[in-house]
């Protein structure tokens, strides 16, 4: 089996954080890049900083993958902009994302707090 590198590793799981995120930001309804990038930010208390560079790439590859749709229409301030909406196959892979993530996050909550025998 072929080791991965530390930084492989966590650019992928970097990644697979973000199309969680994008995903869910996306329950709400639809939403064009600017706004994707905003309920996460103001979501995580301004602690996740999106990057343009990152986000598109990753609205791509869900687009690519079936888990989100495009279409253009109009923004708030009446510019055309490309809009994204959740796929019902996009939902069910949220739900299976979201089930890993809470498992990965109590596995690593049973190793930095570990329960006294």
């Amino acid at each position: 089996m072929a080791k991965r590198s530390k930084a492989s590793f966590q650019g992928e799981m970097l990644q697979g954080t973000l199309d969680m995120l994008v995903l869910q930001t996306l329950v709400m309804g639809p939403a064009h890049g600017h706004t994707i990038a905003h309920v996460i930010e103001h979501g995580s208390g301004d602690f996740l900083q999106v990057e343009h560079g990152s986000l598109y790439p990753a609205l791509h590859r869900l687009e690519d993958r079936g888990w989100i749709a495009s279409f253009w229409g109009t923004s708030e301030n009446n510019r055309k902009a490309r809009y994204y909406r959740l796929t019902p196959a996009g939902r069910s892979q949220l739900e299976e994302q979201t089930g890993r993530w809470e498992q990965m996050v109590r596995a690593i909550g049973r190793l930095l707090h570990p329960v006294a025998e």
